[in-house]
């Protein structure tokens, strides 16, 4: 079995979402702090439409590029949160009200940011 190499994902997935004109991107190293992921990824758009075109895109790129698929996928048409769920990374795509509400990074400030 081949070892996926979560990092390379989440810097890979952190450029997709900025070519669809995510905004405030942001990879959390928190294997340390959480037995669920090694990385969070945490993307903001601006519309449903945007993080439909965000997700899918990771989705279908990381898909072809690495042979891997996430675990779950959560959030849909509508929403204003939506996740892929790799197991070692987690990435979470939202609107600006979400993620100042729920705050992830300063739920996980112990965590170390990515560049």
């Amino acid at each position: 079995m081949k070892k996926i190499d979560f990092l390379k994902i989440a810097r890979k997935s952190a450029r997709i979402a900025d070519d669809k004109k995510g905004k405030d991107i942001v990879i959390l190293n928190v294997k340390r702090l959480t037995i669920v992921a090694n990385y969070f990824l945490i993307v903001t758009v601006d519309s449903s439409a945007q993080m439909r075109a965000v997700i899918d895109t990771i989705h279908e790129i990381v898909k072809q590029e690495d042979g891997v698929a996430p675990l779950r996928r959560e959030g849909g048409r509508g929403v204003a949160w939506a996740v892929l769920d790799y197991g070692g990374l987690v990435i979470h795509v939202m609107t600006p009200q979400i993620r100042a509400l729920y705050a992830l990074e300063k739920l996980w400030s112990a965590a170390r940011r990515i560049k």
